[in-house]
């Protein structure tokens, strides 16, 4: 007898339109991460991929329900080395294995991060790395639903469900923090990330931690806002320093962070760190060629992205392997950025 299933036709773009009740330019823009839909049109078009299984990438098409040996990775960019660095331990780990990589970016826009991750679960790769995501809720139950293989790198599922890899932020943040108070320094000020991500949440509460086990109050001043870019570092800095009292240290969150908030403090005619100390988090490569060379938290970025490979690995050889988180040990790497405060 023929077999059924290969004689099934398999569902379009238009059918998935008359499922959703919209039309076909509104699917494609969907499916295509086009930021401007709806949040309710972008839902029931999700909505009518998963129930008629629709399968947007060609060549899993054409496997009609077989492996792809493909692996999707989704990062918010590409120019952080913070991505760069974690996309070099992925590389390196996926040339070892019989699988090549699919990149989507999102560049943080709303919708995206959902969009490519129902495109990679219906087909168009056989498990999905997860860097820094935002929006893990609308999207991680589907992962489940379907037991699809993935891992979270530098993000966290509450639940625990999840594997996760990522860096001892808190710890990190604790030591950095330490560090300029036995310096000297009593006003630190923290540039936070964004606070979307959860090691954004744990470096400000390792911040936190090191002053009040310093007996040092703890001052809603010097917290700014930031997301992890070198233009929020900067204004962020600025606010800190038209404070009438400014801080004599800035704790950045991450190194671009602490780059663009060393441009400010030499806008404002000061010097690092004869006048004022900066701290990073990271350890990218530019951290120890810029001037002066930045003193930063070092986390094993691509060993972190080696890791994520691994573990996915292995749970797509055996979809039942464990579900782990894997924190991995941070570095204090002391340079030229930070001294005792002025007297």
């Amino acid at each position: 007898m023929p077999d059924s299933s290969k004689n099934k036709k398999l569902p379009t773009i238009y059918d998935i339109a008359e499922e959703a009740g919209v039309s076909y330019s509104t699917v494609s823009r969907t499916l295509s991460g086009f930021e401007f839909v709806k949040d309710s049109t972008r839902e029931k078009v999700l909505a009518a991929v998963k129930k008629l299984g629709y399968v947007p990438n060609q060549q899993a098409r054409s496997l009609a329900g077989g492996v792809s040996n493909l692996i999707g990775i989704l990062v918010p960019g590409l120019t952080d080395d913070y991505v760069i660095q974690i996309l070099h331990g992925i590389d390196s780990a996926v040339t070892e294995s019989n699988y090549n990589v699919i990149l989507y970016t999102t560049n943080r826009r709303q919708g995206k991060e959902a969009t490519y991750a129902a495109t990679i679960i219906n087909g168009a790769a056989d498990g999905l790395l997860l860097v820094a995501p935002i929006k893990v809720e609308l999207y991680l139950d589907a992962l489940r639903e379907q037991n699809f293989p993935y891992v979270m790198i530098d993000q966290v599922d509450l639940e625990q469900r999840s594997t996760v890899v990522s860096a001892d932020n808190h710890k990190g943040a604790y030591k950095a923090t330490q560090y300029l108070i036995e310096l000297g320094h009593r006003q630190i000020g923290f540039l936070t990330g964004l606070m979307q991500l959860n090691v954004a949440i744990e470096r400000l509460e390792g911040y936190k931690a090191a002053l009040a086990d310093h007996k040092i109050p703890f001052r809603d001043e010097y917290i700014a806002q930031g997301d992890f870019r070198m233009q929020i570092g900067y204004q962020g800095t600025q606010e800190l320093l038209a404070l009438e009292h400014p801080p004599t240290a800035i704790f950045a969150s991450n190194d671009v962070s602490a780059l663009g908030a060393i441009d400010a403090i030499r806008e404002h005619g000061l010097r690092v760190p004869d006048d004022i100390s900066v701290i990073g988090f990271d350890d990218i490569p530019a951290a120890a060629v810029m001037y002066p060379k930045l003193t930063t938290v070092r986390q094993p970025l691509i060993q972190m992205g080696r890791e994520a490979v691994l573990e996915l690995l292995a749970r797509l050889k055996n979809p039942d392997h464990e579900v782990r988180q894997i924190t991995l040990a941070t570095q204090l790497v002391i340079r030229d950025s930070c001294a005792a405060p002025c007297k």
